[in-house]
């Protein structure tokens, strides 16, 4: 029977699943629900993929099949506890032959630039940027996780966008076509509601306030624009750190990669961070294409075939 992979990208917002055969040919796949893993949590998220690796593999006929390898990349795997444990539950469900777990950026990187030298910026309900060298040292920047980090991201602005709408209620700040947008977007009639809700509120929830911020600065708003303009310098800062670590400076030719879901084609914020990495990164080579992490993930379990 032919080799079948699986590649697993497992983030804050959903879950991808692609099944493969031996030459990386795609025959299923599956997205679902968010099993990023966070602190204690590690069983529930190993269960989600399992899942999804049971629908994924039913979607092509092969349910009953054991794959060769599976590499699952998943968010909140860069800190040792967290890795372990999540490692040690999904080894115990015997999901494949081989099995490998990396950070989720990684497969990020690996679907842009295989095993070339590169930089990767993520931005969608978290934030951070990888990279890989011309010496294949590795750095990671940013991806400290809601609370102390994730700068620039899909969460970042929502939780800034309503301090910026409250304090506009009270006559702090000026109006903005903000308050409206996001009243609308969460079908909220006043200001006050915003307390119950942001109370109970995911950083998946906060992350899509994300999009009428974008639709508003669109129009010109002069306070959702500032906000985009500040979370575009702080992710354009985590390319130029990582620029000057593994290229020696930010004028050295600096392949990067923009993933994630506020990275789609013709977003705001996308526009938006490739204008300011002109200047900021002048040796910046976009990347063109478009990053799919799973597929990444693909790629490594096909290594580890070869290496077999």
């Amino acid at each position: 029977m032919t080799n079948i992979v699986v590649g697993v990208d497992g983030g804050a917002s959903k879950t991808h699943v692609i099944v493969a055969d031996g030459t990386g040919a795609e025959l299923a796949t599956v997205t679902g629900v968010a099993s990023a893993v966070r602190p204690g949590e590690a069983e529930h998220s190993a269960e989600v993929i399992a899942r999804l690796v049971g629908e994924a593999l039913a979607a092509c006929d092969m349910d009953e099949a054991m794959p060769s390898a599976i590499c699952v990349g998943v968010a909140g795997v860069g800190r040792d506890a967290e890795y372990s444990a999540f490692e040690e539950a999904l080894s115990k469900r015997s999901l494949a032959d081989e099995l490998v777990v990396l950070p989720d950026a990684v497969i990020a990187l690996n679907d842009a630039f295989a095993e070339e030298a590169g930089i990767v910026l993520i931005c969608g309900t978290g934030s951070m940027a990888y990279g890989r060298g011309p010496s294949q040292k590795m750095a990671r920047c940013g991806g400290w996780g809601p609370v102390c980090g994730d700068e620039g991201s899909g969460a970042w602005i929502g939780r800034r966008a309503l301090s910026v709408i409250t304090a506009s209620a009270d006559g702090r700040e000026p109006e903005t076509g903000l308050l409206a947008a996001i009243l609308a977007h969460l079908q909220l009639e006043s200001p006050d509601e915003l307390i119950s809700w942001a109370a109970n509120a995911t950083p998946r929830d906060f992350a899509q306030l994300a999009t009428p911020v974008m639709t508003v600065a669109a129009t010109g708003d002069l306070r959702a624009n500032s906000l985009c303009t500040l979370a575009t310098e702080e992710l354009v800062l985590h390319v130029r750190t990582l620029a000057r670590q593994l290229f020696t400076d930010e004028r050295a030719a600096v392949p990067v990669a923009l993933a994630g879901g506020m990275f789609g084609h013709g977003s705001w914020l996308r526009k938006l961070v490739e204008m300011r990495l002109k200047s900021a990164v002048p040796g910046m080579v976009l990347h063109a294409g478009d990053v799919v992490p799973a597929r990444g993930a693909v790629r490594t379990a096909l290594g580890l075939l070869a290496r077999a």
